[in-house]
């Protein structure tokens, strides 16, 4: 744990909730244990679950791992990718690919994932399309609205992947129900608010 705030203090210009921290603690360890993560973190908007995501994704970095970012517009993947640049600033190469890029863009950023030069790559579903081939994907962050289901793991697996899988999502789910919808999944959730916050309506 003092390494992982050792590490956060170089990337974060403030400080973070309790919750957050027990979250990153969560992950961390599942990050670090043999098994794939398949982790939901719950929290209502506002709550800093990306920040969350953020840091969940640098430390697969520093690993010397790719994380990909699935957002469920390219409006979203967009904010996404001006936001953690602006957090993680020239520490990690993060690109976005989107719809519409020119085929050629595309093509420079599929380059550049197979060959390991890119470390965080945000878009929506076409991330883990078959033609996407990754270096080393051990992180897959996801959005409510794109549920990560069978299907999508199945294609990752037969690339040869078995990265860990993060789900965000506001809607807060019983974890009955969570255990129904999501599978055999942890849960961590963030109920505090970050400092000046409003509250929502």
């Amino acid at each position: 744990n003092f390494k992982i705030a050792e590490e956060l203090a170089k990337i974060l210009p403030f400080e973070l909730t309790g919750d957050q921290k027990k979250a990153i603690s969560e992950i961390v360890s599942d990050m670090n244990s043999p098994r794939m993560m398949n982790r939901l973190l719950q929290g209502d908007v506002g709550s800093g679950k990306t920040i969350v995501s953020v840091v969940a994704m640098y430390f697969n970095k520093i690993s010397g791992y790719q994380s990909a970012l699935m957002a469920p517009t390219e409006i979203l993947a967009t904010q996404h990718y001006n936001n953690i640049k602006k957090i993680l600033g020239d520490k990690v190469n993060v690109e976005l690919l989107i719809g519409s890029l020119t085929k050629k863009e595309k093509k420079v950023l599929y380059e550049k994932l197979e060959t390991g030069e890119i470390d965080i790559i945000i878009g929506t579903h076409a991330l883990i399309q078959e033609d996407v081939k990754y270096y080393n994907l051990g992180l897959v962050v996801t959005d409510e609205q794109h549920r990560f289901g069978v299907n999508q793991r199945a294609n990752l697996k037969n690339k040869g992947m078995m990265p860990d899988v993060l789900y965000m999502s506001a809607t807060p789910i019983p974890r009955t129900f969570a255990l129904t919808v999501y599978g055999d999944m942890d849960i961590s959730i963030i109920k505090e608010m970050p400092k000046g916050r409003m509250p929502i309506k």
